[in-house]
């Protein structure tokens, strides 16, 4: 990737001039340049692969690049940033796009904290707008998240960065089973390894809302694949901001596809979300100042990840037993504390009495002998009987001295 120093008043192409860092992703860097030809400002994404890729791997990430740009060139839908060109250069691709005057939905989230819930439908509708757009150009996102919604000064909000789209009539171009994506965005279906499909961005739409009405992710453990895990097998934390945009979350979110919400269903819930009452209008502000482009975006927060189908493999074994998982988890946990009490009485696991029988001497199923119980002394039954007679000793002494104090007048 090339430096910000060294690349800035490079020329792109023969024609677009770049100006200055946008912002950074986990495929690549965002610039903004001048089209010298057509004199006017777009946003240039020079598109990287992470380095743990193998060279095949990289020359089919190439390949799909260029063919979901093809393929993203078709969309015209005002909640969609237009691409206008593909170069190659340096053997790589860079995506010449619409520049948007605007902050990224990711940006505001963190100068401003959690987002009025009416806001957040807003961007909602507008943002399934543009899926909606793409899925009936037959265009799967597959990466929507916060980073990847633009808000401009308006309050209007369009959908970016089609990289790791897919057209779901083309021919699959793989990198050898594996996945890539964003955890913290990515739909169970997607962790479980099947081929994605339009609900995976309704998926990735409930998240993005949850994280920009809540101020936080609706799944993150620190790790990609603890993250993913999450998302197949957890419930998000209860949404404690969304007002009436709860439901809307919570039936995006669904983790069987079937009966997640579709977008016609979607679009008429944030609708009467915005029908009801009228909340405080909401503009992005603009003083406040832009977060700075960090180097690399936090992990769980939106970073792409590649995960291998090795691992997939294992993490939809995991979540088919994570049910028999917890009931063992617990079953064990008890046989431990048992065992331990039995320690404490100086009886092994192994040696643990059976049942005994009213006899007390063999089980009534059969097996080997018990023992007679030993009868130990035990304390309490001295200090007991000791405590009753001090106290009924102390009541009849009590009781004589009244009486003697009446009959001689000592009170």
């Amino acid at each position: 990737m090339t430096t910000e120093a060294a690349a800035a008043d490079r020329l792109v192409g023969g024609r677009y001039a770049l100006r200055e860092v946008l912002g950074r992703g986990g495929m690549g860097v965002v610039w903004l340049a001048t089209d010298q030809k057509l004199q006017r400002l777009v946003a240039i994404k020079e598109i990287s692969y992470p380095l743990h890729l193998t060279d095949s791997e990289r020359q089919v990430l190439r390949e799909r690049t260029l063919r979901e740009a093809r393929t993203a060139a078709r969309l015209d839908h005002p909640s969609v940033t237009t691409v206008y060109d593909v170069v190659e250069e340096d053997g790589r691709p860079w995506l010449v796009m619409e520049h948007v005057e605007s902050r990224s939905l990711q940006q505001l989230v963190d100068a401003q904290g959690p987002l009025p819930w009416a806001a957040v439908a807003r961007i909602g509708l507008d943002v399934l707008a543009g899926l909606e757009a793409a899925h009936q150009a037959g265009i799967v996102h597959r990466d929507v998240k916060p980073a990847n919604v633009l808000v401009a000064p308006d309050g209007r909000a369009c959908l970016t960065d089609f990289g790791i789209a897919t057209a779901t009539g083309d021919s699959a171009i793989t990198t050898t089973g594996a996945i890539i994506g964003s955890p913290s965005y990515m739909a169970p279906e997607r962790a479980n390894g099947y081929s994605p499909q339009p609900p995976v961005d309704l998926w990735s739409l409930g998240a993005t809302l949850y994280t920009a009405v809540e101020g936080h992710l609706a799944f993150a453990r620190g790790e990609p694949m603890a993250t993913l895990m999450a998302v197949v097998t957890e419930d998000p934390e209860p949404a404690r901001l969304a007002g009436p945009l709860e439901p809307v979350l919570r039936g995006l979110l669904t983790k069987d596809p079937a009966q997640r919400l579709t977008v016609e269903q979607a679009r008429q819930q944030l609708q009467a979300v915005l029908s009801g009452a009228v909340p405080p209008p909401w503009t992005p502000p603009v003083d406040v100042p832009a977060p700075p482009v960090p180097a690399e975006p936090a992990p769980d927060g939106g970073r792409v990840e590649r995960f291998d189908a090795a691992d997939l493999r294992a993490l939809a074994s995991a979540s088919k037993h994570a049910l028999g998982t917890v009931a063992r988890d617990a079953r064990d946990q008890a046989r431990h504390l048992a065992d331990r009490r039995r320690e404490r009485k100086g009886v092994g696991p192994e040696r643990a009495p059976a049942r005994t029988s009213a006899s007390g001497r063999v089980p009534a199923s059969g097996g080997a002998p018990v023992p007679h119980r030993r009868w130990r002394f035990k304390r309490r039954w001295v200090v007991v009987p000791v405590l009753l007679t001090l106290l009924l000793v102390l009541a009849v002494v009590g009781g004589l001295v009244a009486v003697a104090g009446a009959a001689f007048g000592w009170f």
